[in-house]
């Protein structure tokens, strides 16, 4: 019953599993039930409808005319519904899967753009076909009013004849046959006439004809009706399709409906890519592309739902009895089973892939990298992208666990390896995934401590072992060599903390230099760009191993050798060079100019060397200046601060010399003259001064006296180890002074100094005072002349 029966036949599978409902007039949806929907004819009717029959009774849920007035509507890719005037309510399908619910969307479009312009209902057609109501009986003499029917005419005409062509069920049937016995009559004429009519119809572009011809009894003999374009050479694509295209099941696929879809979207693809690739227009192309894409998402949705299928995959896959060609179509099938699940939405591709890691396919891929065959190792690395383009976290997770180890290690090893063009750039993608700092904290630090700890030295090693003068002809190759320098550049910005102890200590920095010796100049220039990145930081501690190791003489040698040309090699030097004026690197200035500025200086009429030369002698202006600047402010501070100590020093004599005149019994004793002492003598009191030797006591009777002359000795200590201090500051002093205060000056302060001495009050004999008042007067004589030789 052509493209409806079609679909009759496939209703019990989930992708047309719907569930109905409808609106009730308390505004809520009322479950009508669960079931198959269809497009086919209404009952003693021309008219096409949405029928809904019950999965467990096979009861009508839904039987709805389609019209041609615009009611329907497609929400959130799983939802149809509309207002049903028949029965004055709404009603809602939602579809099991959106690939179901698109293709039942497709067919209710399609049916609404021919009943606009009532192709079935109406007697009269318009324009070249106005006094046509049938189709021409196929026959040999109609083949010309047939092509004329279908290829002549306007876009109004094209729809009517599409509808005639669906509307006759036997039609292609006749054409076929009709086409069998030409070819056995080798009559090229006819062949050629049917070879037009059947390129007409399929750029009729409508997906129910195409439902029809691309089924498994029509398409070989439509494929046949291709061959003869006289316009081209004969080609036998049935004979290629037969004997040379051989389906190969690596995995018994139990389920004929997802082998009808897979055959036929392997012929949908071989016509357009190979049979009409010239004759096809955009919007046919297109249709057949989604026509493809459907198709691929309903074989995957029908395989994931078997379970016992992916089980049985897996279960080989590991299967130690498995041969070797047989694991290797099973590779094949995985990587395509994953390729096809992009046709399936976000949520359900996330869904399928978490059932196959579930299943151990990192265990599986693991084994795959292991093998000689260079295929199947970039399979099992197609399938590493798509896992990662669903949900990084989950290989992140496995490698940083014990047993995902040696898979983060023959990914390295694979980038290594010389595989083909196609797959460095494979490897350094996932490793560049695996090390991403704005991955999870745990996840990312595990993985980051094995590479460093086991496979940094195993990267720079090929970068020594291929770079002179220990270069071979067993080298890696210049684009492993690109590969590496992208991913330590990659490791430099992602992992800054990492720079001091794993490129610094261990040399690393070096030997990526060594790539400057290569004759490849994009080879140095990577190199080149990997100190830019490293620079990038602007770490006192990296600068200064710079500094020390000379780090930038292979790279100045590089320019110096390179000349005047103008190439990208000159392009990076300057533009390293730019980076550190204008970023001010003040070690790196100093370390270039002064150390490489004899070579430079050829270069000086380039303006980012003469900038460079600027800026390096406004630093070494700024400095001097500096340094200068320093100079008197420090000097001016010693002074200020000599002066204020001096001030601070009289301030305090005063407060200790009032205090020093209360006793201690809190009675205020009468202040001695200037010239009067208690017989302790001395203008300082040195550690040998012979006073306290000589020193007497007053009479025990005196007791009061014996108190306070007590106290006063102590003072007096104290004082005269302050005076000794203070003298030696007066000395300094004096000494840087002398053009601007007179000796004269000097000695008067020292003078008036000394007469603020704060000694007791004693009731000794007049005798006593005088002889004491000599002694003073003879010592104060002699230090004045000390003081006066300073």
């Amino acid at each position: 019953m052509g493209a409806p029966e079609k679909l009759a036949t496939s209703s019990n599978n989930s992708m047309q599993r719907v569930k109905v409902y409808r609106l009730n007039d308390d505004g809520k949806w009322d479950d009508q039930g669960t079931g198959h929907v269809t497009v086919d004819y209404l009952e003693r009717s021309e008219e096409l409808g949405l029928f809904v029959v019950d999965e467990e009774d096979n009861e009508t849920l839904l039987m709805h005319r389609i019209c041609s007035d615009d009611i329907y509507r497609k929400q959130e890719d799983t939802i149809i519904s509309w207002r049903d005037s028949e029965f004055s309510s709404e009603i809602a399908l939602s579809f099991q899967e959106t690939t179901g619910c698109s293709y039942i969307w497709d067919h209710i479009c399609n049916l609404q753009r021919n009943l606009h312009f009532d192709t079935i209902r109406n007697d009269s057609y318009h324009g070249a076909n106005n006094e046509l109501r049938e189709l021409p009986a196929v026959e040999l003499s109609t083949l010309p009013s047939i092509l004329k029917v279908v290829v002549d005419g306007s876009v109004t005409d094209q729809l009517c004849v599409t509808e005639l062509i669906l509307h006759d069920q036997i039609f292609f049937r006749k054409l076929m046959d009709l086409f069998r016995v030409c070819e056995d009559l080798e009559n090229k004429d006819g062949l050629h006439m049917i070879y037009k009519i059947v390129k007409g119809i399929i750029l009729l572009n409508s997906p129910q004809i195409f439902e029809k011809i691309f089924s498994d009894e029509l398409i070989m003999d439509i494929i046949g009706c291709l061959e003869y374009d006289m316009e081209t050479p004969h080609v036998h694509h049935r004979n290629f399709l037969k004997d040379h295209v051989v389906f190969k099941e690596a995995i018994p696929i139990k389920d004929p409906l997802a082998l009808s879809k897979i055959h036929q979207t392997y012929r949908i693809g071989y016509l357009k890519d190979v049979v009409l690739p010239r004759v096809l227009d955009e919007s046919t192309l297109a249709s057949l592309n989604s026509m493809i894409h459907s198709n691929n998402g309903m074989v995957v949705t029908l395989l994931k739902d078997d379970t016992t299928f992916i089980k049985e995959l897996f279960a080989r896959l590991k299967s130690p009895t498995t041969s070797p060609d047989s694991k290797r179509n099973l590779v094949f099938f995985l990587q395509e089973f994953c390729t096809l699940s992009k046709s399936l939405q976000v949520v359900q591709q996330l869904r399928l892939f978490r059932d196959l890691v579930n299943e151990g396919i990192f265990s599986v891929i693991t084994d795959i990298l292991q093998s000689e065959d260079k295929k199947l190792v970039l399979t099992g690395t197609d399938i590493l992208i798509f896992s990662l383009n669903q949900d990084p976290t989950m290989l992140r997770s496995y490698v940083s666990r014990q047993e995902g180890v040696p898979l983060l290690g023959l990914l390295v090893k694979g980038m290594l390896t010389d595989f083909g063009d196609d797959m460095h750039c494979q490897f350094l993608e996932i490793i560049r995934s695996l090390l991403d700092s704005f991955s999870s904290g745990g996840q990312r630090d595990a993985i980051v401590e094995i590479f460093y700890e086991k496979h940094l030295d195993q990267v720079i090693n090929v970068i020594t072992s291929s770079c002179p003068p220990n270069g071979s002809k067993n080298s890696a190759k210049p684009e492993i060599l690109m590969n590496i320098c992208d991913l330590l550049c990659f490791c430099v910005l992602h992992h800054p903390y990492r720079i001091k102890c794993n490129f610094l200590l261990n040399g690393v920095v070096d030997k990526v230099l060594h790539l400057t010796r290569r004759k490849e100049k994009y080879l140095v220039v990577a190199a080149i760009r990997f100190i830019r990145t490293l620079i990038s930081h602007n770490d006192e501690h990296l600068m200064s191993y710079i500094v020390k190791n000379n780090v930038f003489k292979p790279i100045v040698d590089a320019f110096i050798c390179n000349g005047s040309r103008y190439n990208l090699l000159n392009s990076s030097v300057l533009e390293l060079f730019e980076h550190i004026r204008k970023e001010n690197i003040k070690t790196l200035l100093k370390y270039l100019i002064d150390t490489f500025w004899n070579e430079l200086a050829k270069f000086d009429s380039l303006p980012s060397i003469q900038s460079l030369k600027l800026r390096y002698d406004q630093a070494q202006e700024h400095a001097t200046n500096n340094q200068n600047n320093n100079t008197e402010t420090r000097k001016r501070v010693d002074e200020r601060g000599l002066e204020k100590e001096e001030e601070d020093y009289f301030n305090e004599d005063s407060d200790e010399e009032d205090s020093a005149s209360m006793t201690r019994g809190g009675r205020i004793r009468t202040r001695p003259g200037p010239g009067v002492s208690n017989g302790s003598g001395g203008l300082v009191d040195y550690e040998d001064d012979e006073d306290d030797e000589d020193y007497k006591p007053p009479p025990k009777k005196h007791l009061e006296e014996d108190e306070g002359t007590l106290e006063f000795r102590l003072k007096r200590k104290f004082l005269a180890k302050k005076e000794e201090t203070d003298i030696i500051k007066k000395r300094k002093l004096v000494g840087k002074t002398q053009t601007q205060k007179p000796k004269e000056s000097v000695f008067a302060t020292l003078c008036s100094t000394l007469s603020q001495t704060v000694l007791p009050s004693t009731t000794t004999s007049t005798t006593d005072n005088k002889s004491t008042n000599e002694e003073n007067k003879s010592e104060e004589s002699e230090a004045g002349k000390g003081v006066a030789q300073l």
